[in-house]
């Protein structure tokens, strides 16, 4: 009977264990990206009474071992790593991540994970998180103008960025010349190029139908500068309107433009002809620009995150640089990792080393911009857990009275 007791005692002390992890669960349910946890049991160990005996040749067969359970013990306390739904909320530094994976932080004391993208900018730039850390990935480097994954990330800062200006090196037209006008027939176009300081400069280019069929002469001036060379050019199309680029028999002949402007350096580009878009039918002359590359110096206005983690800067100039590339980290054993609290995670000896690398790579989940990934507690499982918890513990309570009122019963035998 005392056996008995002691059994209900471990009992009661772990389903109270287990009630105490499914409170947790259930206190965190609107927790962002929370992952809930579990409790598994385990028979303690048991006394063998007598052990199991072989059959004795010719004579009585085998018996049994004669056990009696001692109690129970906890076998696991797992954290579900399961992914909890996406919450929408279209703030530009709110990620979730769709997959495996986690985002890479730190502070003064080490390196943590979290699935919890609730990001926002400090005073100095940096991107952190809700308790400060420190948004680890790779930043654009200005030196060689590009973004080289291939060292260790660090903290992404985003203060005081800005976009130098950049010259003109190509323009692109499209439209039609109509086929229709006569010889000596004049249209004429204004593109806006920009010089190295990001000052613009107008360039005039003037068509004219030549004698020649299914063939037009253009001419090229500025009031902003001196053309030095590329200023005509011999636009050629086929029989059918078809423009014939540079380079094919009895193609167009479109030099490189170079525009010189005192006070910086010349301008040269080279123009092109989109052969499918620029035509020479019976239609109204119409000419536009496709692509006129170039723009003038431009300060940071804004920032967009992609679904590879790329962080993006919007200038005021209207162009657009990616910034920096989130870290993400896998792990062989992501179940093995210590919450560190603040929806934080730190490696341990069973997690495995982190795997860091960018999104949607070697089995890493994408980013869901705008988005936050919500706790994965399921209430209806818990409130049955818990049920069953409950009914669970009244049991092994009922263990102990009873095996009190049996002790109670050999007490009074005396009387």
């Amino acid at each position: 009977m005392l056996r008995s007791r002691f059994s209900g005692v471990s009992g009661l002390r772990l389903h109270q264990t287990r009630m105490d992890v499914i409170g947790n669960n259930i206190a965190n349910v609107n927790t962002v990206a929370f992952k809930s946890s579990r409790v598994t049991f385990s028979e303690l160990y048991s006394q063998t009474l007598r052990p199991a005996s072989a059959p004795e040749p010719g004579g009585r067969g085998g018996t049994n071992p004669f056990q009696i359970g001692l109690g129970i013990g906890i076998s696991s306390v797992d954290v579900l790593h399961i992914n909890g739904s996406v919450q929408r909320t279209d703030r530009a530094t709110d990620l979730a991540i769709e997959g495996d994976g986690f985002f890479v932080v730190e502070d003064r004391s080490g390196r943590f994970y979290t699935r919890a993208g609730n990001f926002d900018m400090d005073e100095q730039g940096n991107l952190v998180t809700s308790g400060g850390l420190k948004v680890l990935g790779w930043s654009y480097d200005s030196a060689t103008g590009s973004i080289s994954t291939a060292g260790q990330p660090s903290a992404i800062n985003l203060a005081n960025l800005k976009l130098p200006p950049k010259a003109t090196e190509s323009v692109e037209f499209f439209g039609n010349l109509d086929s229709r006008l006569p010889v000596g027939s004049q249209v004429s176009y204004t593109v806006s190029v920009y010089d190295a300081k990001g000052d613009t400069h107008a360039v005039t280019y003037t068509f004219e139908k030549d004698a020649a069929d299914n063939v037009w002469l253009y001419s090229v001036s500025s009031l902003d500068g001196v053309i030095t060379s590329g200023d005509t050019g011999v636009l050629v199309f086929d029989d059918n309107g078809k423009f014939i680029p540079p380079g094919m028999p009895g193609g167009s002949t479109v030099p490189a433009l170079t525009l010189a402007v005192t006070g910086t350096e010349d301008i040269v580009y080279q123009a092109s002809f989109v052969p499918d878009k620029f035509t020479y039918n019976a239609g109204e002359s119409s000419i536009n620009t496709a692509n006129v590359d170039g723009y003038s110096f431009g300060v940071l206005n804004g920032i967009a995150i992609d679904a590879t983690g790329s962080i993006i800067g919007v200038y005021s100039n209207g162009q657009f640089r990616t910034e920096a590339v989130l870290a993400m980290a896998t792990f062989t054993n992501p179940g093995g990792l210590v919450k560190k609290g603040d929806n934080l995670f730190m490696e341990s000896t069973n997690s495995g080393i982190s795997n860091i690398g960018t999104s949607g790579t070697d089995g890493r989940g994408t980013v869901n911009p705008g988005a936050l990934e919500m706790s994965n507690v399921d209430l209806a499982k818990e409130f049955t857990d818990m049920i069953a918890t409950q009914r669970g513990f009244q049991a092994n309570s009922r263990i102990i009275t009873t095996s009190d009122e049996l002790l109670q019963e050999l007490v009074n035998l005396k009387r």
